[in-house]
């Protein structure tokens, strides 16, 4: 266990001791887990399922370090599934203490958990149907009822009110941008003589965005922990339109298919409001899009429940909120068969679907149909972890292997850069210089380790920070007797 000694971090001979064990999102850009003992509570920061590598997703499968029965509290930043998608195999293995976050955030987990469950369950299913895992009787991860017992847990409260989670330690929901009810936590420890300020930055989403507001200033930290997903890269927005134009375009002229795969949450719906723009302006052919994600069409309702968080015009129209994505041309598939019948269709259209990392859902489905159609064209919009299919096809494999058989892949592969809900470097570092005085130490997480290597340098180039790029498991004594 490493101890910071600066004399201004560690105050001895007082009364509140904390450190944090970091048991996920260390070097890697999945797994988010941050587990926080002030005294003798235990308050677990995400608990996100690992994704990407092998090595990384088996990891959902070890045993925690900590029993799930001894953690206290868990306090969730947002929905997303390397976020929260460990929650139901936390609950399940004992945990019952209360699961925090913000009513956004609480809707979209329980789509979201309720998905990932029946993933997880056909998938095992459909490896033992098909017999190619190594297992004799696979088994998922988690079960839909697991999922079920997670919402029993839910509290949620709104972004700037200070919820008191114990004596002495409270918190506050920043709007982080980044997708519906995302969040930055600003944690409040009360000692004896002292007041101590940790934040987990969560991840943070893009300034000037078309859909999220932007991220909202924190301006006081001891303590950091910030994502670095795109902490060595610059991924402007201003070449969006003109990208996604040109790939549009390109697969019309082909008498080919556009299939993108999304993220639910937040993916999903901006790519519908640019290609709704570009086919308004007549930048693009007016196309048929189908959005085959059946949690991506019960996420774009929650767009209107949630209208005050973010910048998507409602109106009221015969008792009936109306809004972008109502347009005629967008088709939601709300049924197997719906969807299975986009692979006979020959004329031109776009398919989005879920997963945007093409780890599961109906998006293998349509690659295992359409790779190999040379008019096609499969088109990225978003993060590729190291170790998934979508970094395998665009990094140029001839091949990729889906339901246990090895698919070749003949049709064009395009990337759009700048759809990306991450904040790029140079919003991480914008939102970082809002904070007045140099916290005492930065950890930088949730980055591939190159990503954070790159950042760490230039925290420490431009703002003069102390920066740490923590291990898997390592742990860290924070602050000693506060």
């Amino acid at each position: 266990m490493i101890c910071f000694s600066i004399p201004t971090f560690l105050k001895s001979g007082n009364r509140m001791d904390v450190k944090i064990k970091f048991l996920g999102a260390a070097k890697s850009v999945t797994g988010s887990k941050y587990l926080l003992q002030v005294d003798q509570k235990k308050i677990l920061i995400d608990c996100g399922m690992f994704q990407g590598k092998k090595e990384l997703r088996l990891r959902n499968w070890d045993k925690l370090p900590i029993d799930p029965q001894e953690i206290d509290v868990v306090l969730i930043t947002h929905a997303h599934i390397d976020h929260t998608g460990y929650l139901p195999r936390l609950v399940k293995d004992g945990f019952s203490g209360k699961i925090i976050c913000t009513a956004a955030t609480q809707d979209l987990m329980e789509i979201m958990l309720l998905d990932a469950a029946k993933l997880q369950e056909e998938e095992a299913l459909f490896a033992f149907e098909r017999g190619y895992s190594r297992h004799a009787q696979p088994k998922p991860l988690f079960t839909t009822d697991d999922a079920k017992l997670v919402s029993q847990l839910v509290e949620s409260h709104p972004f700037k009110k200070e919820i008191k989670i114990f004596p002495g330690v409270s918190i506050v929901f920043h709007n982080a941008g980044h997708i519906l009810g995302a969040a930055s936590i600003e944690m409040i420890l009360q000692g004896k003589l002292q007041q101590k300020k940790i934040i987990f930055s969560g991840d943070i989403g893009r300034y000037g965005d078309p859909i999220m507001f932007d991220p909202e200033i924190i301006s006081d930290a001891d303590v950091l922990l910030t994502e670095s997903t795109y902490g060595d890269r610059l991924n402007p927005m201003d070449q969006v339109e003109k990208q996604l134009a040109d790939v549009v375009n390109e697969t019309f002229l082909n008498e080919g298919t556009l299939i993108i795969p999304s993220f639910a949450v937040g993916r999903t719906q901006s790519l519908i409001y640019y290609l709704n723009k570009l086919m308004t302006a007549k930048a693009i052919p007016t196309l048929s899009i189908f959005v085959d994600s059946p949690m991506a069409i019960s996420v774009t309702n929650l767009y209107e429940k949630h209208a005050g968080i973010h910048k998507i015009k409602v109106t009221q129209e015969r008792h009936e909120l109306i809004s972008i994505f109502d347009s005629p041309n967008i088709h939601f598939c709300n049924t197997k068969e719906s969807s299975k019948a986009l692979n006979d269709m020959t004329k031109p259209a776009i398919i989005i679907s879920a997963s945007g990392m093409v780890t599961g859902g109906r998006i293998l489905h349509h690659l295992f149909h359409r790779l190999k159609n040379e008019n096609d064209t499969l088109m990225f919009a978003g993060y590729q972890a190291e170790g998934s299919r979508g970094r395998t096809i665009l990094e140029g494999e001839k091949t990729v292997k889906i339901f246990g058989e090895y698919v070749p892949i003949r049709c064009r592969v395009r990337q759009v850069h700048g759809l990306s809900a991450h904040a790029d470097q140079t919003d991480l570092l914008r939102w970082l210089s809002n904070i007045k005085k140099a916290p005492k130490v930065t950890f930088i997480v949730h980055g591939e380790e190159a990503s954070a290597k790159t950042f760490a340098k230039t925290i420490e180039e431009k703002l003069g920070w102390t920066t740490v790029i923590p291990d898997y498991l390592e742990s860290v004594s924070l602050f000693s007797g506060i």
